[in-house]
């Protein structure tokens, strides 16, 4: 019998800038959707990153204690449903709450097989392609065609959109990780 795996970029046990409260973060590796000026280009790639046992990844999620949810992320979670809706369900299991992020708009996850259900599993949904010439980077979305999608009585719109634009953590290996919805404050907005 051969193990469930995700493809993954990486993951971050606890970021506060990735949705609201100290959230366990999956950033999946591997997106085709090609959106022009996306700021993660280097999960696009779906050979690149590393694959993870979902056993181990899931046992990772319930060792860190203190957290409020857990935020999939990528690349492209819904290119990987399977992995996604794992995740989310060991996520339920231990009382988090469940956020995504995806490219794609709740309507294309509807058709896209697996897509209902993850949807079922989420609280919150940031949907929508990035267009670079909207760029927003604030309230978790990118720009500003992108939508919350409050899926779920567990947050308000207030919520998410308090959720800060960027955090610094340096990791005890000296490894310093930038994460957010603008963690390098490319373009500042007069």
């Amino acid at each position: 019998m051969t193990q469930a795996q995700a493809r993954i970029h990486a993951f971050e046990p606890r970021s506060r800038a990735n949705g609201p409260g100290a959230r366990f973060v999956v950033w999946f590796q591997g997106c085709t959707l090609g959106c022009p000026g996306c700021f993660n280009p280097t999960t696009h790639d779906a050979a690149a990153g590393r694959s993870i046992a979902l056993d181990e990844l899931i046992g990772e999620l319930g060792r860190v204690h203190g957290i409020e949810g857990l935020s999939l992320s990528g690349g492209e979670p819904l290119q990987q449903p399977g992995a996604a809706r794992a995740l989310l369900d060991a996520a339920r299991a231990l009382g988090l709450s469940t956020l995504a992020f995806s490219g794609y708009t709740v309507e294309e996850i509807r058709d896209l097989p697996g897509g209902p259900d993850v949807l079922a599993r989420l609280d919150v949904l940031i949907d929508g392609r990035y267009v670079a010439g909207e760029r927003l980077a604030t309230g978790l979305r990118g720009s500003a065609n992108q939508r919350i999608q409050l899926l779920t009585g567990r947050y308000t719109r207030a919520d998410v959109e308090a959720t800060p634009v960027a955090e610094i953590r340096i990791a005890p290996t000296g490894d310093v990780i930038l994460t957010g919805v603008d963690p390098l404050k490319l373009r500042r907005r007069p």
